[in-house]
């Protein structure tokens, strides 16, 4: 299979009328400067350099609302990037939008320029949710757009927010059901964050909003995680990417940050792994080993080896890690008193009751 590039092209703002209280888009996408026709080609030429021959090769328009801005805007940005298409020096245009700038019109626009995989930000299907988050559209508006897009052949991508103002698990839960029922290709889960600049601010520092903690969007992102996955849909990624600016003592002011948030959300589910075949198995008081794939020792042990530390105690047990590149990634072997266990993260989710 060959490595997938990205290369991103941000238009924070452009074509967007509306002012979600989590929306900081500058900071989100660490663009401030205008986009223009300019700055896309020179985009995707400094890429093109720096990419490996024989790669996969995306070109992505983030932020903002990409079908929002005027046509005619869309029309020439598309073109540019349209002539790497042909050329075969990128194999597809994605995009990512809202669900309430989606119609034929738009769609048939999109297609004449060769684009293949568009990403809605719905980040609730909750309409109270979404009311108070200031999103501007009702889950209606996501079921229309995402049955139209597939419709249309296009690729279906869905991206939700966890912590949102009025939510909470049972709602995200069901939020994740709906979503399941549309059937996209794949998933990004996002932890609500409070940035400077945001609506969200005003209401954090008001006491009228409590952000989830860290260990809370850890635990019901892997619960999502678990759905998903369950129902043969791909999460992509879980929890935004760090920028100069999206980072504490930046603007971060307050939510469950983490720079490597998807990796606690792995490590917890190694966690569960490890104490399931404890339990199972009854193993405790006595040496374990642990043959773990290298690049996946970090999951296993947790962050500041919180992992190691609590199944230690839990069990009173003394765990070695051995890191063995024969060890499948995503995958445990145990071994104690002569007895072997087996159990990958597939293994997991075949038999989690979520």
């Amino acid at each position: 299979m060959k490595d997938i590039y990205i290369i991103p092209i941000f238009v924070p703002h452009l074509g967007c009328p509306h002012k979600c209280v989590f929306c900081n888009q500058d900071e989100i996408t660490g663009l401030k400067s205008k986009v223009n026709e300019e700055y896309v080609e020179r985009t995707i030429e400094d890429y093109l350099k720096t990419i490996p021959k024989n790669a996969h090769i995306e070109v992505s328009f983030y932020g903002g609302s990409f079908t929002g801005i005027p046509l005619e805007t869309q029309k020439k940005f598309l073109s540019i990037v349209q002539k790497y298409l042909i050329l075969g020096s990128i194999d597809a245009i994605r995009l990512s939008t809202r669900p309430d700038y989606i119609d034929e019109v738009i769609l048939d626009n999109l297609k004449r320029y060769g684009v293949s995989i568009i990403e809605l930000g719905v980040q609730s299907m909750d309409n109270e949710v979404l009311l108070k988050s200031h999103r501007g559209h009702s889950a209606v508006d996501v079921f229309r757009a995402s049955e139209l897009i597939k419709e249309y052949g296009f690729t279906l991508g869905l991206q939700i927010m966890i912590g949102l103002p009025g939510d909470n698990r049972q709602k995200l839960l069901e939020t994740a059901d709906k979503i399941i029922s549309l059937r996209p290709a794949f998933v990004r889960i996002y932890p609500t964050l409070v940035l400077k600049g945001t609506y969200l601010e005003k209401m954090y520092k008001n006491g009228m909003y409590m952000p989830i903690s860290l260990e809370d969007a850890v635990e019901i992102s892997k619960e999502l995680y678990i759905k998903f996955k369950k129902n043969h849909i791909d999460v992509i990624r879980i929890g935004l990417q760090t920028t100069d600016d999206i980072n504490i003592n930046k603007d971060v002011v307050a939510g469950p940050f983490h720079p490597a948030f998807g990796e606690l959300v792995k490590s917890s589910i190694y966690k569960d792994i490890v104490k399931h075949l404890f339990q199972n198995n009854d193993i405790k008081e006595c040496t374990v080993f642990i043959y773990i794939n290298p690049r996946s020792v970090s999951a296993l042990v947790g962050n500041k080896k919180r992992n190691k530390i609590y199944l230690e105690s839990e069990f009173g047990v003394k765990i070695n890690i051995v890191q063995l590149e024969d060890v499948e990634e995503d995958s445990v072997l145990l071994e104690y008193n002569g007895h072997v266990f087996k159990k990958s993260i597939e293994d997991y989710l075949n038999e989690s009751t979520i």
